[in-house]
């Protein structure tokens, strides 16, 4: 028989796996961090390793190169989970000796199932019987035939959809902490609580099938690992994202209950902005959530398209030649179909009375530059898809 090591701190999402191993005949271990999981490996001598990046304490990369140093170890096969917003971390997964890396929102047990096969192939031993209710998964494993994969998933995510009241209500604690706090190390404490909670609804909502919370809650953890790990972003700026983020995830939390599509809607966005490098920078923060844009240069090329375009989003730099995008914004608003179009403002004018006058001009929000790419990639997608819920049957020509 098998052996595969699981080292994953959330211990819902290390059950779901191990025992869907199980199932299928492997035999399936699993240790809850990185100091753990190289002392078991040493004496459990998996033949492969299911690995979380974002582990406390030792990280995932740090165990990739013990394993990798070790001689005994140094070809066992590794596959690691991550968050796909975070494309360093994964690059340096792959340099430290990874051998497949997996979204883990996105991943099903199924999936694992598959790329474990691939990767060891069968595990030789007679796949066991399947459980009725979630609650059994402590002590029997469930089977893979796509009923049963299905009805599993069904039970886990009523299961989950349950805790997201006390879900929510940690989140909002955690939150108005983190806006209380008056040091850095106290707003760090906090930022990191908000991170470790994000990142277990990420791979929680990925398995019990909720596409929407798990890739908002993936790109949120993206945003709430790059201010703890520098701290000098951590401005007026990032946390009303950070605030929006969470009270987004409220709003999803409320739908949760309603059937959904496995893939995300297609989204237009319009990028206006003079200055060649803003534009770039703007189009790559939305490349990153794979949001589409167009972006032009002039004001007066912006307006033609809106007058003919329906779009989900706009970006609007403020100091532009010829028109202001004050000025463009209230324009904008005279289009039937951009009457409540959301309208983001970005500018190096980051002071009290521009974001007033960017709420007179019909806009919704205001981000300063320089700006996190992925804190612009988190507000985006709070827009776009609060609009895809609340006008899902809108076209986009």
């Amino acid at each position: 028989m098998k052996k595969i090591l699981i080292i994953e701190d959330d211990a819902i999402v290390a059950n779901v796996y191990r025992n869907k191993l199980a199932v299928e005949g492997y035999q399936a271990e699993v240790a809850p961090d990185g100091e753990s999981g190289l002392k078991m490996m040493r004496v459990f001598q998996p033949n492969l390793i299911v690995l979380d990046l974002m582990l406390p304490n030792i990280s995932g990369i740090e165990v990739i190169k013990e394993i990798r140093s070790e001689a005994t170890f140094s070809k066992l096969p590794i596959i690691v989970f991550s968050n796909t917003y975070l494309t360093n971390l994964i690059q340096d997964a792959w340099r430290a000796g990874a051998n497949k890396c997996l979204s883990k929102a996105s991943c099903t047990p199924k999936d694992l199932i598959e790329v474990v096969r691939h990767t060891i192939g069968d595990s030789g031993a007679v796949p066991q019987s399947n459980p009725s209710t979630v609650e059994e998964m402590e002590s029997k494993p469930v089977t893979l035939s796509d009923q049963n994969d299905s009805e599993f998933q069904a039970d886990l995510r009523k299961t989950f959809v349950e805790n997201l009241p006390a879900t929510l209500y940690a989140l909002r604690v955690a939150l108005q902490e983190l806006v209380k706090a008056d040091t850095e190390v106290a707003r760090l404490r906090h930022i990191y609580e908000l991170y470790r909670r994000v990142h277990a609804l990420g791979g929680n909502a990925g398995l019990a099938g909720l596409v929407s919370v798990a890739h908002m809650a993936s790109a949120f953890e993206a945003l709430l690992k790059e201010i703890y790990e520098k701290p000098k972003n951590i401005n007026s700026s990032s946390i009303r994202t950070v605030a929006a983020a969470v009270d987004f995830l409220g709003f999803l939390f409320e739908r949760s209950k309603q059937p959904e599509k496995q893939d995300l809607p297609a989204s237009r966005i319009l990028v206006v902005d003079d200055e060649a490098i803003s534009r770039r920078a703007i189009v790559y923060a939305l490349e990153k959530a794979q949001l589409k844009s167009i972006n032009v240069e002039e004001p007066q090329e912006a307006l033609e398209l809106l007058a003919a375009n329906d779009f989900d989003l706009i970006f609007l730099d403020v100091d532009m030649p010829g028109m202001t995008g004050f000025e463009l914004c209230a324009k904008l608003r005279s289009f039937p179909q951009h009457k409540k179009t959301p309208v983001v403002f970005i500018t190096s004018l980051n002071d009290f009375e521009n974001r007033t006058n960017s709420m007179m001009a019909g806009g919704n929000d205001f981000i300063g530059k320089p700006f996190l790419f992925i804190e612009l990639t988190v507000k985006a997608l709070i827009y776009v898809m609060r609009a895809r819920f609340q006008y899902k049957n809108r076209s986009v020509s």
